[in-house]
């Protein structure tokens, strides 16, 4: 009897976590971007809505930048980006279209995704995801200089933020580091930021 109860426990268990897991999953359902190639395939964590949300946050600078010179391409969008975060001069509510701000309530939900220093949200440096991109940037300069700032607990956007202005180029082509900036430069930012206000897009 006492084996029969403990193997009830451990089935309900099972299907309890699998369920949350589950829902976890699909609470978001409105996906433009999941016929997009894929981002990054670290396990544990939603890289269906990681995938989401780095694609919609490219579309928004990209965008928002062609707004001062339609010419501007996807490259030059991330410089400006990147810049005007380091300097604490980038209005995200400016750039958030209605899709981010869908996609941000679903990273809000994310557990362990955010944590906050000094009243200021930014990316939870100790999660899976954190981890994810820390084990796969692509250039080996500016893995170093994540890691080493991470292995220190000194990581903030700002201080990866000024070797990241020299290397923008390279969000184009490493989507573990564009992952980084559209977290921690610009959706972290969003959770702080007043959105009484329309967004422009």
């Amino acid at each position: 009897m006492k084996i029969k109860n403990t193997l009830k426990l451990i089935f309900f268990t099972f299907l309890i976590s699998v369920t949350y897991g589950c829902k976890q999953e699909d609470s978001f359902k409105n996906y433009k971007y999941d016929k997009q190639p894929d981002i990054i395939s670290c396990k544990n964590i939603n890289t269906k809505l990681l995938k989401e949300a780095v694609y919609s946050f490219e579309d928004d600078i990209l965008k928002y930048t062609k707004l001062g010179n339609p010419n501007n391409d996807l490259a030059q969008a991330y410089n400006q980006t990147i810049r005007s975060a380091v300097y604490r001069r980038l209005r995200v509510q400016d750039i958030a279209s209605p899709h981010s701000l869908e996609v941000l309530e679903a990273l809000k939900k994310q557990p362990n995704l955010w944590a906050k220093s000094n009243e200021k949200t930014h990316l939870n440096y100790q999660n899976a995801t954190t981890k994810c991109i820390a084990n796969n940037l692509k250039d080996r300069n500016l893995k170093t200089t994540f890691n080493a700032l991470l292995n220190t607990n000194s990581l903030t956007s700002k201080l990866f933020g000024t070797p990241l202005m020299t290397k923008y180029r390279n969000a184009l082509n490493d989507k573990h580091l564009a992952t980084y900036i559209a977290l921690d430069l610009f959706y972290a930012k969003l959770i702080d930021t007043n959105l009484d206000q329309t967004p422009n897009q």
